[in-house]
């Protein structure tokens, strides 16, 4: 079954300023919708590495959901444990400026509760025939314990990434469940309680060989932009991989193209470190295009050697 997926999916609309942009001004522009949410993006982004993961969501009784289901398919993800709900479709609302960062945005999010029913029902099967797991660590509680009770039960790695760090640093006990946590500077920052700002690589590198001790995590993960991301684990392993020089046209979904990439080479027998070289490719090729997710690649492209069923 690949890797399993299980969280939100989105509808993007994004507008971008023809001229310099104005805060707080009238901008004439363009507006673009594409299909987005973090969990939406990491499936369709392994997908396009060639492997077939599996996604584990809900959507609405709307068209718009219809084309989402449609492209998944055809991107070969696994979309047979998707229902439809009544108010199972998210919106994100985003404002972009001439260097390409949100300077502005809002979400309205889905009613997830359906995934819950999902995992009582079909948890097992999912659960037992996947390569791995990604969760949004900040879904509702009993669907997290659910998550990780099945695999636990079948002796699955689960990767978390966050979409509300507010919410995700309530969940610290299951976040030590993981076997990487993901995140950003200013994540980082809320979660362990500290200002990162203005930190370097390498400072923050040796800040988060500490604080993975103390705080009894397995493996961590933060992104820092442009500077790219630093890494450490419980035994030790630790470093830095900056990021590649790009043209910046579209930041959205580059850190759910990173995350991808990390839960692409952990799932498949990489070191962390080339995990996260990994991610950083991912996250580039979508930083320079206006694509939520990465273009195609194949597993070799990563020095994976993997058996693709058609």
């Amino acid at each position: 079954m690949g890797v399993v997926v299980i969280g939100a999916v989105f509808v993007d609309i994004k507008g971008y300023p023809n001229e310099l942009y104005i805060p707080a001004g009238r901008n004439a522009g363009r507006v673009t919708q594409v299909h987005g949410g973090v969990s939406r993006n990491v499936a369709e982004d392994i997908a396009n590495v060639e492997l077939r993961p599996t996604f584990v969501s809900v959507v609405d009784q709307s068209g718009i959901s219809d084309d989402v289901i449609n492209k998944l398919n055809r991107h070969k993800v696994n979309t047979q444990y998707i229902r439809k709900t009544e108010d199972g479709l998210g919106t994100w609302l985003a404002v972009f400026d001439n260097e390409g960062d949100v300077v502005a945005s809002i979400s309205k999010r889905p009613d997830l509760d359906e995934i819950g029913t999902i995992l009582d029902e079909q948890g097992d099967e999912i659960i037992k025939n996947a390569d791995s797991v990604v969760c949004e660590i900040d879904m509702k509680a009993d669907i997290m314990k659910k998550i990780f009770a099945l695999a636990e039960k079948y002796h699955k790695k689960v990767y978390a990434l966050v979409s509300n760090m507010s919410i995700a640093v309530e969940r610290r006990d299951l976040i030590k469940r993981t076997d990487c946590f993901v995140c950003n500077l200013q994540e980082a920052g809320i979660f362990f309680s500290d200002d990162y700002e203005g930190k370097t690589p390498e400072e923050m590198c040796d800040i988060l060989k500490v604080k993975i001790q103390s705080a009894e995590l397995n493996e961590m993960i933060i992104t820092m932009g442009s500077q790219g991301a630093v890494y450490a684990s419980s035994d030790g392993e630790s470093g830095y991989i900056p990021a590649q020089k790009v043209s910046v046209i579209d930041t959205t979904g580059c850190g759910d193209s990173f995350f991808a990439g990390v839960v692409i080479g952990l799932t498949y027998g990489k070191s962390l470190g080339e995990a996260c070289a990994i991610g950083t490719r991912l996250a580039s090729s979508v930083i320079a295009t206006k694509e939520n997710v990465c273009p195609r690649f194949l597993p070799s492209e990563f020095g994976l050697d993997i058996d693709v069923e058609e």
